[in-house]
């Protein structure tokens, strides 16, 4: 389970959060939702420990990060899977390379056959077999995003976090990508975060919705109930990201 707890966070003068509370249950699958520059993306970064909060507490499984050491935390960052809004793939390196980082970085006690194989199966996993040896340059933007999502996969994680994960991608790789997320955690068994303005993807993917306004989490429940909501918020919202309600 991950605890966020009276979470703050400013830049400057602006106050992004401003004392989220949120419990996310393993095996859930979440859908963080709001307007852009609500914190979304700032809260999946503290969540993971990319960031750290002004005030507040997030607890992995009871532990709150803040009070980990170094080498704790390490530990549980390799736990997380993590996709970046726009892949962030390194250009210099090939697929398999891109991959593979995680598992060189971490100098994870393998053979670089055993690498090769596990980079393998990860791209199976996410429908890109044979794409070892392509350079990002070649790569479609829907594969970038399958590419960037075995990267979060190589280390078996237990949570994998999205940030925008279709962002930018037409309609039909858009579908792609919402039905792999769907798959993944079915199959996986993970608990899935994903931050998100789209709400057709929301509705593909998600057993349950955070709503983020005015730095706080405004609502929390299932898709059927934001959808059915008369909130005016809500419904603005959702008449913004053009679903009929």
């Amino acid at each position: 389970m991950i605890e966020i707890i009276d979470v703050y966070k400013g830049f400057g003068t602006n106050e992004v959060l401003n004392g989220v509370n949120l419990e996310i249950t393993e095996g859930q699958s979440l859908a963080i939702i709001g307007r852009s520059g609500c914190g979304k993306s700032v809260l999946l970064k503290i969540i993971v420990g990319l960031l750290t909060s002004d005030r507040g507490t997030v607890k992995i499984e009871g532990k709150s990060i803040a009070e980990m050491a170094k080498e704790e935390l390490y530990r549980v960052r390799q736990r997380f899977g993590f996709l970046f809004q726009g892949a962030a793939l390194f250009d210099s390196m090939t697929v398999e390379e891109n991959v593979a980082l995680a598992l060189v970085e971490n100098e994870a006690n393998l053979t670089k056959t055993e690498i090769k194989n596990n980079v393998a199966e990860k791209l199976e996993l996410v429908g890109l077999p044979g794409t070892q040896n392509l350079k990002p340059a070649e790569l479609s933007g829907g594969m970038k995003k399958r590419v960037g999502l075995a990267r979060a996969l190589i280390t078996n994680p237990d949570y994998i976090l999205y940030d925008e994960p279709t962002t930018g991608l037409d309609p039909i790789m858009s579908d792609s990508i919402d039905e792999l997320i769907k798959e993944l955690n079915e199959k996986l068994n993970v608990t899935t975060i994903v931050v998100t303005h789209d709400m057709f993807s929301v509705q593909n993917i998600a057993e349950k919705i955070a709503m983020m306004h005015d730095g706080k989490i405004y609502f929390n429940g299932t898709p059927e109930e934001l959808l059915n909501s008369k909130d005016e918020v809500i419904v603005n919202f959702i008449k913004r990201t053009s679903v009929d309600v």
